[in-house]
């Protein structure tokens, strides 16, 4: 992988506790490792912030606590957005959810910062119920390869994106989509994780595909911030 400028954790903000129903997303390492970069990254106060494949929507939260004007979290499942709104209304944040996908979030913008942990973990069968919000296809780009492709047109001049994914995604690949759309890209932050339910189940299917080593039961989580000028 290239294009690291720096693993050291960026300071962490405080986890939240959150309303989560059944059949949604849990906040995880990715999710709070992504509010961390954005904690360390000088968000402006003011900001309009899109939180793509917003879960809970502790990201958006993160964001909204951070001096975000206005945020818009997207998620394709209802319950997700239920979730999204109950968090919201019990802390008083401007936070409006929007169901559906990345053409749907784009008619919103521009955006002054973009969020995004999209699903990302290879998968040999198409995702259904709640693994959609992990499953990502047979090199776990389905959701990454549009995403890279077309946020430069739904960011603001020197607005961000900041995207948590695992290495095994391929983060080169991402870098390269980035750049080939107009954006300055570098990976800001990277840590090590131990593999959890998922990935452990998934082991000898990421071998055989060459994805990860014999035996390897870790990835490398990264955070991509990508900038328009």
């Amino acid at each position: 992988m290239t294009g690291i400028t720096s693993s050291a954790r960026p300071l962490a903000p405080p986890r939240l506790r959150l309303f989560r129903p059944p059949g949604v997303y849990r906040p995880q390492d990715d999710t709070w490792f992504l509010a961390s970069a954005l904690h360390a990254s000088g968000m402006p106060s003011g900001a309009r912030v899109l939180d793509l494949c917003a879960g809970t929507g502790a990201l958006a939260l993160t964001a909204a606590t951070s001096g975000a004007a206005s945020v818009t979290a997207v998620d394709i499942s209802r319950r997700a957005l239920a979730a999204v709104w109950t968090n919201a209304r019990l802390r008083r944040l401007p936070i409006r959810p929007l169901r559906g996908s990345l053409a749907e979030a784009a008619r919103g913008g521009p955006y002054d910062v973009v969020l995004a942990n999209p699903p990302y973990v290879p998968c040999p069968k198409p995702a259904s119920g709640a693994a959609r919000a992990w499953d990502a296809g047979p090199d776990g780009r389905v959701v990454l390869d549009q995403l890279c492709s077309e946020v430069a047109s739904m960011l603001a001049p020197q607005g961000f994106l900041l995207l948590v994914h695992s290495a095994v995604a391929d983060v080169d690949k991402s870098l390269s989509q980035l750049r080939a759309s107009g954006l300055s890209a570098t990976v800001v932050a990277a840590r090590p994780i131990l593999f959890g339910p998922v990935m452990r189940a998934r082991a000898v299917f990421l071998e055989e595909a060459g994805l990860i080593a014999a035996g390897q039961q870790h990835e490398e989580l990264v955070v991509i911030r990508a900038e328009r000028p």
